[in-house]
């Protein structure tokens, strides 16, 4: 059974997904037109919201492409795709500071950070091995292939999970760091989140598209064993 009444849901929310994807780079495009009132790129308010937290040891890098930004755990290093490591505007600066948002989280052990990077490996296995559990399951009426995929593909749906607190997290972080050590005025906090906001929206649809998929793969799992 390929089609079910979950899948109207689970189109919605992949539109929704698809509007966020719009949404965020729009919104990052509009602001970074919008100059911030101190000057300075976002490298230079990483670097300095860096070492006011106590990482001067974590470098920040210039990467390639567009929203490419992020903030890696192992090699601990900060990571700045081209309009914001050089820009000067309020999208660049925010994306920058909430990166670095993600490395204070590395500092202090935020629950859900560490939760995130202890259940990756499970992840990382689960989300290959699932599918064609699932599939295997479908075609060959095998509900115990079902469950089994069900199970591994609640792990991945776990981490999609995990993943919002930690992204609005290092967002809040950042948004008051920004403000408390004057990288923004009080007029263009209102812009700040907006692109955080934006960008904390695709984690959201994402998260979304799972969970409804997960729901649909235990009815149909729950609907086949009252068949038996």
């Amino acid at each position: 059974m390929f089609f079910h009444p979950m899948d109207f849901l689970i189109l919605i929310a992949f539109g929704l997904s698809l509007w966020a994807q719009f949404r965020v780079k729009g919104t990052f495009n509009r602001f970074a037109e919008v100059p911030v009132s101190t000057g300075m790129t976002g490298a230079e308010a990483a670097r300095r919201m860096l070492d006011a937290n106590g990482l001067s040891n974590i470098p920040v890098e210039h990467i390639p492409g567009t929203l490419t930004d992020h903030y890696d755990p192992i090699d601990r290093v900060v990571r700045l795709s081209d309009p914001v490591y050089l820009g000067q505007s309020i999208s660049a600066v925010s994306v920058a500071c909430h990166e670095v948002g993600h490395a204070i989280q590395h500092k202090v052990s935020y629950p859900m950070l560490v939760a995130r990077h202890r259940i990756f490996p499970i992840v990382n296995f689960s989300s290959g091995i699932a599918p064609l559990l699932l599939i295997a399951g479908f075609l060959l009426h095998q509900p115990n292939l079902i469950l089994f995929g069900i199970i591994f593909f609640s792990a991945a749906v776990a981490f999609q999970l995990i993943t919002l607190p930690v992204e609005f997290n290092a967002s809040s972080r950042a948004r008051t760091l920004m403000i408390q050590m004057g990288f923004i005025r009080n007029s263009e906090e209102d812009g700040v989140g907006k692109v955080l906001n934006a960008a904390a929206l695709t984690y959201v649809a994402a998260a979304l598209i799972s969970l409804l998929e997960l729901i649909k793969y235990v009815w149909i799992f729950n609907s086949s064993s009252d068949d038996d």
